[in-house]
């Protein structure tokens, strides 16, 4: 196959269509290059390539075919990563600051551009400029703050706290009391009955796992201290744990079911009681 640039930029702008010959297929995607940029080699990802669940990349493209693609990133790497990494230590480190500063980590990048002059001016002029377009640098620091904004962390544990003494039910209050005080600012603990003797110990909004593991096992155990020292017991069902949003639904539809069991145990013990006073006045 001939090989040539058919146009006068080394490499493609974003969102050109270029044709491009598949030249290896692996996990991540398909390998490709650019028949009309001098065969300038460049990777289609598995997400891109098709939007369905595929078995492998194979079952979509043919090594050796010609398919038409649209650019989505030109040296990404080359123009952003890497200096990046020498600058920082790592990217990583400086996707951090890019969260909040984008503009002042983002436009200190450049690269290099020739640009065609006149046959008599030396053919070619070199020059700097801004490594990211507009549009890009827009989609990268979206894309970055969506990835690296911190998500919170529900934690969550299962006790069940029962009091057999007098005022037991006063006594069961004061260590639910004790176990919410255990909260700080960053992690506040809520304890919900979901079905008498059994409590659910909550922290929500918390950003660092660890922490908020820490402070719910102190609830459970200044908890734990007050109903014991009432003649009462805490026994722990699940210790503290992070749980995910499938978990909190879960959690959520067993309580449902709970209340809704309640609520028909309740009007069954009422129609019991209609009979028996029925029966009564028979009588």
């Amino acid at each position: 196959m001939l090989e040539c640039r058919m146009y006068e930029p080394n490499y493609p702008e974003v969102d050109t269509v270029v044709m491009v010959k598949i030249t290896s297929v692996a996990e991540m995607g398909a390998y490709v290059n650019l028949v009309e940029y001098n065969n300038a080699e460049g990777l289609i990802l598995l997400s891109e390539l098709c939007r369905r669940r595929i078995r492998s990349v194979s079952s979509v493209v043919r090594v050796g075919s010609l398919e038409p693609a649209m650019v989505l990133s030109v040296d990404l790497y080359i123009h952003v990563g890497w200096p990046l990494y020498r600058k920082y230590g790592h990217a990583y480190e400086a996707f951090k600051l890019i969260v909040t500063e984008p503009d002042s980590i983002l436009n200190s990048l450049t690269r290099e551009v020739k640009e065609s002059q006149p046959r008599w001016t030396g053919g070619y002029v070199t020059k700097m400029v801004l490594a990211l377009s507009d549009e890009v640098k827009d989609a990268l620091i979206q894309n970055i703050r969506r990835r690296m904004t911190p998500q919170t962390v529900k934690i969550r544990a299962d006790v069940v706290l029962t009091c057999f003494e007098f005022d037991g039910v006063l006594h069961i209050k004061e260590a639910i009391r004790k176990a919410e005080a255990a909260s700080n600012k960053d992690c506040p603990v809520k304890v919900q009955l979901v079905a008498a003797p059994l409590y659910v110990f909550t922290t929500t909004h918390t950003l660092d796992k660890e922490q908020g593991i820490l402070v719910l096992t102190n609830a459970v155990e200044a908890c734990a201290e007050v109903i014991k020292s009432h003649g009462g017991e805490l026994k722990v069902k699940e210790q503290p744990r992070a749980v995910n949003e499938r978990d909190a639904v879960i959690a959520y539809e067993e309580e449902e079911v709970v209340s809704l069991e309640k609520e028909v145990a309740k009007k069954e013990y009422s129609e019991v009681e209609e009979d028996i006073g029925g029966m009564e006045d028979v009588e």
